[in-house]
């Protein structure tokens, strides 16, 4: 299939990596209008396969309120630059397309390297959707891995399933934990300890060290109580770090390539990245079933009125999803 002149000069200016082309490439694969959607695909098509020095690394990263995710990505993504690495950060925020507050935010606590040039940070909105947040990040991803940029890291900034999320769409999942917390364990599901492939207690600075290795201890004693009986599973290490001191940031890089050399070791890697594959398609037919739905005019027309017979009781939630589904001419 011929690709249109945008698709092509977007492509090539990627792959130059010229920042301006990478960030229209961007906004043109999270968009929703029909027309970007055609050249987007032309685009994605293009750059697949194409990533600068083999598959980027993609590093998930997750925390709870207050855990110094983004000064501890300024740390990181800072540290990696340095040694030569190009870095790309990804904050995922299915609330940022009604607030938009926490993104910027987030973006000026990564003051350093916001202005590196070896570094990109750009918000993935979710269009109201985790299914957006999915399809968007997962399009970025593919655009700035093309772009040379051989550490990718996505952030989730809201909370609840985002972390499931970006679970399925990288590599490795890192999750920050806070010993300051008087339960060392507050605010820590099981669900997302069964997601982390390593653990890192942040803020293990001054008079706080200790409890961030009690902390470590503790999270340590509750991986084993999640762990499965595989021998030759990940041992997930749990870890102490500094992201203002910069004292055990190289300690948590090493896990993350410790943890990579593991996927590609016991052949588990290719098989992740055809699992993501096949996820993102699912999450792409989602997100395009549920535009199909909000843009039929006969849905518009409607919706209010099935919306009050739902929020009356005079229909079901199913039999209400069935009528809008029928309007949307997919029932």
């Amino acid at each position: 299939m011929a690709l249109t002149a945008d698709a092509e000069s977007l492509a090539a200016g990627v792959r130059d990596g010229n920042r301006a082309m990478i960030a229209r490439a961007i906004t043109l694969v999270e968009s929703t209008r029909a027309d970007h959607r055609l050249i987007a695909a032309d685009l994605l098509r293009a750059l697949q396969g194409g990533a600068g020095r083999g598959p980027a690394t993609r590093l998930g990263i997750t925390g709870v309120p207050g855990v110094g995710k983004s000064t501890f990505i300024d740390a990181f993504g800072s540290m990696l630059t340095a040694q030569g690495h190009r870095v790309a950060v990804l904050a995922v925020d299915p609330s940022s397309t009604r607030t938009r507050g926490s993104v910027l935010g987030d973006k000026t606590r990564m003051e350093r390297l916001a202005n590196d040039d070896a570094s990109f940070i750009r918000p993935s909105p979710s269009a109201g959707t985790l299914g957006g947040v999915a399809r968007a990040t997962r399009e970025a991803m593919i655009v700035l891995e093309s772009a040379g940029y051989d550490i990718v890291i996505v952030e989730t900034v809201g909370v609840g399933q985002s972390e499931v999320a970006v679970s399925e769409m990288v590599d490795t999942f890192l999750l920050l934990a806070l010993a300051r917390t008087g339960d060392q364990l507050q605010g820590i599901k099981k669900g997302i300890l069964e997601l982390a492939d390593v653990i890192a207690v942040n803020k293990a600075d001054g008079d706080h060290r200790v409890e961030a290795r009690q902390a470590a201890r503790e999270l340590s004693g509750a991986l084993h109580l999640v762990a499965g009986t595989d021998a030759h599973a990940w041992k997930v290490p749990v870890l102490t770090c500094s992201a203002l001191t910069g004292d055990g940031i190289e300690d948590v890089w090493r896990a993350v390539q410790d943890h990579r050399d593991w996927l590609v070791d016991t052949g588990r890697l290719d098989a992740l990245r055809a699992e993501q594959r096949v996820a993102w398609m699912w999450d792409t037919l989602q997100d395009r079933l549920m535009g199909r739905v909000r843009e039929a005019r006969e849905v518009a027309a409607r919706l209010d009125e099935i919306s009050a017979a739902v929020a009356a009781g005079g229909l079901t939630p199913a039999e209400g999803a069935d009528r809008l589904m029928g309007l949307a001419g997919l029932g």
